[in-house]
């Protein structure tokens, strides 16, 4: 494998990595907006659910037979549900964990396929959580994105191995998604969508395997 040459420490800076840094930076508008509603500071505290009634990820508008709150909804929310947030917590801890790893993604793939790997991720977990949530709850936040981000760097770490090897770092990489998953389930309480947690790994990992290869 390939390793793309990046200059110096700050290889996911500006300006390479503008987009996703513009999108950290709507993310933690949105929410600040959102949580200054709740404490009475601004507007109503009907924008947060207004906000996930519009913006967030209903798996019941894909194969539930649901109406939308417009025509487009469907197709949308798979762009609007990792820019909304259940709170500072579950924002802070996606986005820090997203800018942990932003050096080493383009230092494996290069600065221009952050934004690459984020659409991918994105997309991915929308489509794991549509097809294995039941429940009547949206989905919201960038978590998917964070798993799809790991899961590529496994990919780029795995690629070019032979085949043992490469099954065995799978299915570590495998046993540690489950127990990492089991855990934040412990810790709150079964509020975590592992399905997009799931799906964005998948889109991860086979975008980072292809971007290895390619590299």
């Amino acid at each position: 494998m390939k390793i793309r040459a990046v200059n110096g420490p700050g290889a996911a800076s500006l300006p390479a990595a503008l987009p996703l840094w513009l999108l950290c930076a709507l993310c933690v508008a949105i929410e600040a907006l959102l949580t200054a509603a709740d404490h009475g500071l601004i507007g109503s505290a009907r924008w947060r659910p207004m906000a996930y009634q519009y913006g967030g990820f209903w798996s019941g508008l894909i194969r539930g037979g649901w109406q939308p709150n417009f025509a487009a909804q469907p197709v949308t929310m798979f762009a609007t549900y990792a820019l909304l947030h259940a709170g500072p917590g579950h924002l802070l801890g996606n986005v820090v964990t997203l800018r942990l790893l932003m050096p080493e993604i383009a230092l494996r793939f290069g600065r221009r396929a952050i934004l690459t790997l984020w659409a991918l991720s994105q997309l991915g977990g929308g489509l794991g959580f549509a097809a294995l949530n039941r429940g009547a709850a949206p989905m919201v936040g960038a978590s998917g994105i964070v798993f799809g981000f790991l899961a590529a760097l496994v990919a780029a770490r795995l690629a070019g191995r032979p085949g043992r090897q490469w099954l065995r770092g799978l299915a570590g990489a495998a046993a540690g998604f489950v127990a990492l998953n089991a855990a934040m389930w412990l810790l709150l309480g079964g509020r975590i969508a592992w399905e997009t947690h799931l799906g964005g790994a998948l889109a991860g990992l086979a975008a980072g395997w292809l971007m290895a290869r390619r590299g």
